[in-house]
């Protein structure tokens, strides 16, 4: 028994179609966990890094505050001999910036303005203790000498600024800094004199600094940052951080072997894991990056991590194996119809395609294909839309040819013809008048002073004046004359059939008059003028390059006179 093409045709689309939904199904099925872990992966690593660009420009920001606050504290430096009145009224002036700040910047716990001298003593001091902002005075004021953000920023330059490693605050009357994580942002204080007096410290609670960050964070996100060494900051668990102040270290490479890299000094600065942590029993997604906070600090760098669970990123993949197996049934009943009815429609319009294919390559003619509403219906108005581009394109490509021979014969600022164009014209109407006898004459225009006008009142409007000249020197001559421009300020005329050369005087007369009226563009009132030369065939030369020259001569010729005038060769006197 024989087979049609119908027959067989509908047997491998339902084979094909069966196949296929099986195999996806099946693929969809055991591929489906690791496309959500690697979304979840992209996911993570971009919020990571985001979370860290937010993190460095919240402490370069710190930073520029606090150059801001030394460089408003040196312009208020008082002279050794101010009385104590005039140093009471700094110091309160200073207090209400260090408050301004603090009120704008929450996460600002604590501003002072600490002395080099009598062993570190502050100066000015605001505090932050709850919701009230303290101002302490007196006796209260302590020495911080011993401190290292207080020496090691005494030892910077003007304009440098020191940030602290991060460890938790234990400076006695620190209000609502201490006990808490705290940044250090420090820079020095420089005299009239250049000599560093002072330094300026901003107390930054690195937790408050976290929840605004973590603000327009998912709630079931967990953040990570340690220091360098690795030592935990900021952790899911609270009592895991800053183990170095407790007695004992925790470590983020002891909970994700992963990042030992990216505490490297030349190790990576990103990566995904999906390990788990130790400390944990559920498993986490998690992407880390290395950000440079200060390279000429302690506290180089420092490692930012968020972590998802597992189980909340293949929560979507829990009904999918049933949806998997629905959709399989589905389109396996799906491609036995469409095989039965494809089979039989396709074969028919396919040979009817085939053949208006044949006959466009062969005649570049659109044939009528049948209207139908299917895929076929829809290939073959594609086919016909293809069609009608591609002739389309043929069109454009004919009238782009045209375009660019254009381009390539013309000035393309003045739209005259350039000299390519202008020596073919002189080429063939020097042949014409061998044949007839008649003259011809070339006419050389150079503008005078355009470079000076040019750099007074700008390129652009250069560009407008040399396109007024083009219009003006194509409005005083005939038609079949060939206005061109060789460059610059250059430009050239050619007149065929002389028969009198003072036509030629004529023009040259009307050209002059013409350049002594000011020209009105864009706004301003510009006086051009320009020296004229011609020469005549074949009176000043029977070739080319001597007519040319010979009006070149000529043209020069009147520039040497004065400008602003014609002549007709170098024997000529200027008018």
């Amino acid at each position: 028994m024989k087979f049609g093409i119908a027959f067989k045709l509908g047997a491998l689309l339902a084979l094909f179609g069966i196949l296929v939904s099986g195999l996806t199904g099946y693929y969809s099925y055991h591929n489906s966990r690791g496309l959500l872990l690697k979304a979840a992966e992209r996911d993570l690593l971009t919020a990571a890094q985001v979370l860290g660009r937010n993190l460095r420009s919240s402490i370069e920001g710190v930073s520029r505050d606090a150059l801001l606050l030394a460089s408003v504290a040196r312009v208020r430096d008082l002279p050794a001999g101010a009385s104590q009145i005039e140093r009471e009224h700094v110091a309160g002036d200073l207090g209400e910036l260090f408050r301004s700040q603090l009120k704008v910047h929450p996460e600002y716990v604590q501003i002072r303005l600490i002395s080099a001298a009598d062993h570190g003593l502050e100066q000015v001091r605001v505090d932050r203790d709850g919701e009230r902002l303290l101002q302490i005075d007196g006796s209260q004021l302590q020495e911080k000498g011993h401190y290292a953000y207080v020496f090691d920023t005494l030892r910077l330059q003007p304009g440098e600024v020191r940030l602290s490693p991060i460890v938790i605050n234990h400076e006695q009357g620190a209000h609502s800094s201490q006990d808490r994580p705290t940044l250090h942002v420090s820079t020095p204080v420089a005299d009239s004199a250049g000599k560093v007096v002072a330094l300026i410290v901003i107390n930054v609670d690195l937790a408050e600094l976290f929840a605004q960050l973590q603000g327009d964070l998912p709630e079931q996100y967990r953040v990570y940052l340690s220091n360098r060494w690795g030592d935990l900051l900021i952790h899911p668990q609270h009592n895991r951080t800053f183990g170095f102040d407790q007695g004992r270290r925790w470590f983020i490479q002891d909970e994700f072997p992963e990042v030992a890299p990216l505490l490297a000094d030349n190790g990576r600065d990103k990566l995904v894991t999906r390990s788990a942590e130790r400390a944990q029993r559920e498993p986490l997604v998690a992407a880390f990056v290395r950000l440079s906070v200060n390279p000429q600090s302690a506290e180089r760098f420092v490692i930012l991590g968020l972590g998802l669970p597992q189980s909340h990123v293949l929560a979507e993949a829990s009904g999918l194996g049933q949806r998997i197996a629905q959709v399989v049934l589905l389109f396996s009943l799906l491609a036995l119809l469409v095989a039965v009815f494809a089979s039989r429609a396709m074969t028919s319009p396919l040979k009817l395609m085939n053949q208006a294919v044949q006959r466009f390559s062969r005649e570049r003619r659109i044939s009528e294909l049948p209207r139908r509403q299917d895929e076929l219906g829809q290939l073959a108005h594609s086919f016909r839309q293809m069609q009608e581009e591609i002739l389309s394109h043929l069109d454009e490509l004919t009238r782009s040819r045209s375009a660019l021979e254009h381009l390539a014969r013309h000035d393309p600022l003045t739209g005259l013809p350039n000299r390519r164009v202008f020596f073919e014209r002189l080429e063939h109407a020097l042949a014409t008048s061998r044949r007839s006898g008649k003259q011809l004459a070339v006419l050389f225009v150079d503008l005078d002073h355009f470079k000076q006008l040019n750099d007074s009142l700008g390129h652009s409007l250069g560009d407008h004046v040399l396109q007024a000249v083009a219009n003006l020197l194509r409005s005083a001559t005939r038609e079949s004359d060939t206005v061109a421009r060789l460059g610059g300020d250059e430009f050239v005329i050619l007149f065929e059939a002389v028969e009198d050369p003072q036509q030629i005087v004529a023009i040259l007369e009307k050209l002059h008059d013409r350049f002594q009226l000011p020209m009105l563009i864009d706004g301003h009132e510009v006086r051009v003028q320009a020296s004229m030369g011609v020469s005549l065939f074949p009176r000043d030369g029977d070739d080319i390059e001597a007519l040319v020259q010979q009006a070149d001569r000529a043209m020069y010729a009147a520039k040497n006179a004065g400008r602003n005038t014609y002549s007709f060769n170098l024997g000529d006197t200027p008018n």
